[in-house]
């Protein structure tokens, strides 16, 4: 079967299920939300940081979404059917990738259009830039992204949402930050934190806006081909 039709299936399948549509929903709510409480209430350094830091809550909803949208296949026999339809694992987990990244982008974007200009307003003279500003809004679609093809990739591998969530969940809030105080540089690297730098007006560490989100793809480049490999060689 051709490709377009295989992203055209797997884009109805999430359309059609509420928890997905909820879940990119919940990732524009939460995100403006708390970046305006952050803004409102902001007497921080990085006043562009203080505009987006409600990333830090909407990425657990882009992370919803991932794993939501490839642990529905392994529940009952929805994977063997879908692999009977679609013989040519490869392109089938392909077209569910694009599908999962597609809606993320134009919701990330969306965000980030909407945190920005909601937070120039709310800073006021100490607001960041336009470019600064498009910058980090550009970042949030991509970065919710990666994020999100980052839980897919894993659960994948895992074969269960949960066990994603309960991986993810506690690292983006909790492990990243303890692994920064104890071991410095080292949580740089790592996929959430990377990312987040397009969000900061001013960064000391070793990476980039750019080169950060060059991070997470490889994290998430690395995720989707463990994906890919446990799709092609493990049984339906």
């Amino acid at each position: 079967m051709p490709f377009r039709p295989v992203l055209h299936a797997e884009w109805i399948k999430i359309r059609t299920l509420r928890p997905l549509v909820g879940t990119l929903c919940a990732v524009l709510l939460a995100t403006v939300a708390c970046s305006a409480l952050s803004a409102a209430g902001s007497g921080g350094s990085d006043p562009l940081f203080s505009a987006f830091a409600g990333v830090s809550l909407g990425q657990i909803a882009a992370v919803a979404f991932g794993a939501t949208a490839v642990s529905s296949e392994f529940r009952g026999a929805a994977l063997r059917l879908t692999l009977s339809a679609v013989p040519d694992r490869r392109r089938w987990f392909a077209a569910k990738a694009t599908a999962i990244a597609l809606p993320v982008l134009a919701v990330g974007l969306l965000t980030g259009l909407v945190t920005l200009v909601l937070g120039r307003f709310l800073l006021g003279t100490s607001a960041p830039t336009w470019p600064e500003g498009m910058r980090a809004a550009l970042g949030c679609g991509f970065y919710l992204t990666l994020m999100a093809l980052f839980a897919a990739g894993l659960t994948a591998v895992l074969r269960s949402g949960t066990a994603t969530l309960g991986i993810l969940i506690p690292l983006l809030l909790t492990v990243s930050f303890v692994i920064g105080d104890v071991f410095g540089t080292v949580a740089d690297v790592l996929p959430d934190r990377a990312g987040q730098v397009v969000f900061q007006e001013t960064w000391d560490g070793p990476l980039g806006p750019w080169s950060g989100l060059a991070v997470t793809a490889l994290w998430t480049g690395a995720a989707l081909l463990a994906g890919a490999w446990s799709i092609r060689r493990r049984d339906a």
